[in-house]
């Protein structure tokens, strides 16, 4: 008979022994003051909204000569311009609806007041591919490019490692996303509290880490969650100053509970025989996007597992600090990596 899972979580608290030593918080930063880079993010929102509607078959051509890849994504996949379901008039009427609709007109003017300049993104985008670049120095150095999508897609990586931006996902903890996109589970409070100009380039860097990584070869839990601590664990390299509330979007005070309870968690995951699960649903919550875990308390936030997916690498470097980012992309034998790692949280 399955034990309560509210009850088994308090007896973790009250049994477990386990002790070892937490990874050391001090972190070493390369000097990359001497990788040139220079970032100029391209404004594709502005450049298609001034674009003179009674003309708009030719400053359509010039964009598409100005964006060759990106404006081919973003009217054929993005907007959907293209497909007679969405537009039956064709692609040049149904751009001209979009660029000249209120909502959109209103919500390009906000974008405006909210990103008149990206002059300060430029130059965090350009210390994060000075990181880059000296971790992978055979990568190509991306480009970034900003639009707007009327909420459609918030990042994305495209063509060889060009980063694009939807900056309509960025507009603060005060804007009403809910209210425009009425019932639409992706402005969930939980969700769009990150959807603010602080995690612009952080997020905007996840497609460009996700990238990098190769799909695991099992969907257990084990195979995600080292996957994602990876993930999280590169992204911390590439901004190494940016606080680790920015970098795996859980607030302070989550953090916080995470580090106090360290060893339950992990236990939690050991003895509900949630580790080696391959079955989505019990696993879903562990490491993807969700308010809460159930089986945990209420102050567990969502992908926690992630989280200790990062402990585990973390554990793992500290025992082996001369592998590389790429010879960690490259181990990809999950039970091989956990024994490795000598993964074991202390008691608080």
């Amino acid at each position: 008979m399955l034990m309560n899972r509210s009850l088994l979580w308090t007896l973790i608290g009250l049994v477990v022994t386990l002790q070892a030593c937490q990874p050391d918080k001090g972190k070493h930063i390369p000097d990359v003051s001497d990788i040139p880079m220079e970032v100029h993010i391209r404004r594709f929102d502005r450049d298609l909204f001034s674009i003179d509607t009674n003309d708009i078959e030719n400053g359509l051509k010039r964009l598409q000569q100005s964006y060759p890849k990106f404006s081919e994504l973003f009217f054929n996949q993005i907007l959907g311009a293209t497909d007679p379901r969405y537009a039956p008039e064709g692609p040049i009427p149904f751009i001209k609806g979009f660029v000249t609709h209120e909502s959109l007109r209103k919500l390009y003017d906000t974008v405006q007041i909210v990103f008149p300049d990206m002059q300060p993104y430029e130059r965090d985008f350009e210390q994060a591919f000075r990181f880059f670049k000296y971790y992978f120095p055979e990568k190509t150095t991306p480009t970034v490019t900003a639009f707007i999508s009327e909420y459609s897609i918030a990042n994305f990586i495209y063509g060889d490692n060009d980063l694009a931006v939807g900056l309509d996902f960025f507009l603060g903890r005060d804007y009403p996303y809910l209210a425009y996109n009425l019932g639409n589970p992706n402005f969930s409070d939980y969700l769009t509290r990150t959807n603010t100009p602080e995690y612009l380039v952080s997020k905007t860097l996840k497609p460009l880490v996700e990238d990098l990584l190769p799909e695991p070869a099992d969907n257990r839990l084990l195979d995600l969650m080292l996957r994602n601590g990876k993930k999280l664990y590169i992204l911390q390299q590439l901004l190494p100053y940016a606080p680790d509330s920015i970098t795996t979007e859980f607030t302070q005070e989550q953090l916080d509970w995470a580090e106090d309870n360290e060893l339950n968690i992990w236990t939690a995951l050991v003895t509900q025989d949630l580790l080696y699960s391959s079955n989505w649903s019990d696993i879903r919550k562990l490491v993807d996007y969700s308010p809460n875990v159930p089986g945990m308390p209420p102050e567990a936030p969502g992908r926690i597992a992630n989280w200790i997916g990062l402990k585990i690498v973390e554990s793992y470097l500290k025992r082996h600090p001369e592998t590389s980012l790429q010879e960690l992309i490259d181990l990809q034998d999950s039970d091989a990596f956990l024994q490795a790692s000598k993964y074991k949280p202390k008691r608080k």
